[in-house]
């Protein structure tokens, strides 16, 4: 086989201009969010010497997470997309401004620290389906596979890289520093922004409002293929999320230097896949990328609670990375095949709750099992649940491993409207 084949396919970069250019903001953003998402706990924990008041972040993110993710997408089907994503760049600038100059007192202030963690998860909320929603716009329907793979690695480099980078800036430097870094950062990504092309809403496209938040759900509901997508991934998610514990199986295995490695091993084997997913560009059974994927998840974090040895366990928790990422460009492909324009925003914030809200009420399972019947049984009990569900869920949902992007009804008539569509700007 031809290193071409396996290789990442370059095509939307080739193609679009504005996909260059969502890519390396998205590059610059992660960068910098994740040098405020290593600070910000590390300064509660600072402040406070309590891990309840460091998890406390999860609790006041969750809630505008899901109110503003909702509204976010009922909003990117009313408005230009253009404008939602660069306000919502601009507005998290400004809090990470806030972040640096509480750093800079001489005595930092509690309260400020999840007043941002709350407003960046509103905004974060509001932005996500804008963006996700104008990726199905700027790149040309046999090229979203392609696109999806791209930007996994690019959050993948920044999985990886941003945390690493992160902890040596606060280390060395200080948390105001890496508070800065992020300003800058969010600087950057703004002024990218800016360069984007306008993406109006369609003419007679109505104001968000309940009615039209009901109408996406309706929507998804109709559609068994989609309501897969969210299935399955929400299912593998709440069973098998077991980041939460990780501190203690790291204790467990003898080997608390691990801990880090086993934060990152996910985003390791997921860049791995990226690297060689040219092969996932000629897929034209999405469906299957799903169920496989989180099945392979699955079975990768039950054997992770099984082994003793700590490079079994990480090894095992990389290909559990591999697997979710095979299942999130199969979810990925098929609502940017599937979705028709006028529904993108609404739908995207469905999809905001389906992989967020997942992995939040995961940890909360894995934490309580925990406590219940032990570490690695709750870790591999999780997988065992996971792959259950998994195989449940494609049994009841049969459409969705069916699902051929050259016959289904859905993809056709969205190809038949792109190909109508004015070539993107090269």
């Amino acid at each position: 086989m031809p290193l071409s084949a396996i290789l990442p396919d370059l095509s939307p970069w080739r193609s679009t201009r504005d996909f260059r250019l969502l890519w390396v903001q998205g590059l610059v953003t992660y960068f910098g969010s994740f040098m405020a998402m290593v600070a910000l706990p590390l300064q509660i924990k600072e402040l406070t010497d309590s891990p309840l008041a460091v998890g406390a972040m999860g609790a006041v993110e969750l809630v505008p997470l899901i109110v503003f993710g909702l509204y976010g997408g009922a909003l990117a089907d009313a408005v230009d997309r253009r404008k939602v994503i660069l306000l919502s760049e601009a507005a998290l600038g400004l809090l990470a401004v806030v972040l640096l100059f509480n750093a800079l007192l001489p005595s930092p202030l509690l309260w400020p620290l999840y007043v941002v963690a709350a407003g960046v998860s509103a905004l974060a909320g509001l932005q996500r389906p804008a963006l996700d929603s104008l990726m199905a716009r700027i790149v040309p329907h046999d090229q979203l596979t392609a696109a999806a793979a791209l930007n996994s690695f690019r959050w993948n480099v920044g999985a990886i890289a941003g945390p690493s980078l992160a902890g040596l800036v606060v280390a060395f430097a200080g948390h105001a520093s890496a508070y800065a870094v992020t300003v800058v950062g969010f600087a950057v990504s703004v002024l990218l922004c800016t360069r984007l092309s306008p993406a109006p809403a369609a003419h007679d496209a109505e104001k968000p409002s309940l009615r039209g938040l009901a109408e996406g759900a309706r929507y998804a509901w109709s559609r068994p293929v989609l309501l897969g997508t969210y299935a399955v991934d929400m299912a593998a998610m709440f069973f098998a999320f077991p980041n939460t514990v990780f501190p203690f199986l790291a204790d467990e295995l003898d080997a608390e230097w691990s801990l880090g490695l086993m934060y990152a091993a996910g985003a390791v084997g997921s860049l791995l896949l990226g690297l060689t997913s040219g092969w996932t560009s000629r897929v034209r059974r999405h469906g299957l990328l799903v169920v496989f994927g989180a099945a392979g998840w699955g079975l990768a974090i039950t054997a992770a609670g099984w082994f003793a040895n700590v490079w079994a366990v990480l090894g095992c928790l990389a290909l559990a990375g591999a697997g979710d990422m095979l299942s999130g460009l199969g979810r990925s492909t098929i609502w940017n095949q599937t979705i028709p324009d006028e529904l993108r925003g609404r739908l995207a914030g469905i999809e905001v709750l389906s992989y967020s809200v997942g992995p939040q009420l995961g940890q909360v399972r894995a934490g309580a099992a925990a406590g219940w019947t032990g570490t690695r049984s709750a870790i591999w009990s999780g997988g065992v649940a996971c792959v259950a569900s998994v195989a449940v869920l494609a049994a009841a949902l049969p459409r969705l491993i069916s699902y051929d992007a050259t016959t289904d009804p859905d993809a056709r008539l969205r190809r038949e409207r792109d190909a109508t569509r004015a070539p993107a700007a090269p």
